[in-house]
């Protein structure tokens, strides 16, 4: 395991609460699940055969679902990728010690143009495909991928409120605390699945399918849609 982090963070870390109460132990995953309440739908199968391959998390929060994918699936390695300070702090608390696991704190666009063809498969589960402009994250992904490598993202399907999601690549603004205590915004794309298609294709990538994933949640919880979106590079 290799953690990295920058020296400094200039912008507030919107991300300082999310998780907290969750981030003093550490969870069992008995699988990975790309839905909104992670209890059905496809799992790991959807990343292929990663075995000795170079794989990233693109937003991967505590990096709960990275360090089983290091450990379950035995890549060569997984880049757990946020630029959340706090989030990359946990991850180190929790998953410091899982082998093949490298937690970096980074801006993932950044990162993967500074890391060119260096990656076999990238994913993002409600990651940073959901938070990042995907304008500039996408090529960036492609820079990182080597010819033929893969994109794997899970999404929102409509907005937490029942919305429908946009018809153009535009984000919503998501009101957060900050760490002092003050409101702070977010913003996130959650795009049509038209949207996304034209996306991946300007931006160098083959679909190779989505996955709808209905999942009506625990007792008392709004139903939610999550799309789960497969590519694959096509720079030669």
């Amino acid at each position: 395991m290799n953690p990295t982090s920058p020296t400094s963070t200039a912008a507030p870390d919107l991300w300082h609460d999310y998780g907290a109460p969750a981030s003093q132990a550490r969870p069992a995953l008995p699988r990975l699940h790309w839905d909104w309440y992670q209890s059905t739908g496809p799992g790991e199968e959807l990343l292929g055969d990663i075995f000795g391959r170079d794989v990233a998390e693109l937003g991967a929060g505590s990096s709960r679902q990275a360090a089983y994918v290091a450990q379950v699936m035995e890549p060569a390695r997984v880049i757990a990728l946020d630029s959340s300070a706090t989030q990359h702090a946990r991850s180190v608390a929790l998953y410091g010690d899982v082998p093949r696991l490298d937690l970096v704190q980074a801006d993932a666009s950044t990162y993967l143009t500074e890391h060119p063809d260096t990656l076999d498969v990238a994913y993002s589960l409600f990651g940073a495909v959901d938070f990042c402009d995907p304008e500039t994250l996408l090529p960036a992904v492609v820079v990182a991928l080597r010819p033929g490598g893969r994109l794997i993202f899970s999404t929102l399907g409509h907005y937490n409120n029942g919305e429908p999601p946009a018809t153009e690549c535009r984000p919503a603004n998501i009101p957060m605390r900050l760490p002092d205590g003050s409101s702070g915004t977010l913003q996130r794309w959650v795009l049509d699945t038209p949207v996304w298609e034209k996306l991946l294709d300007g931006h160098g990538f083959e679909l190779l399918g989505c996955d709808v994933i209905r999942d009506p949640g625990p007792e008392g919880a709004a139903s939610m849609t999550t799309a789960v979106f497969r590519a694959r590079n096509r720079r030669p």
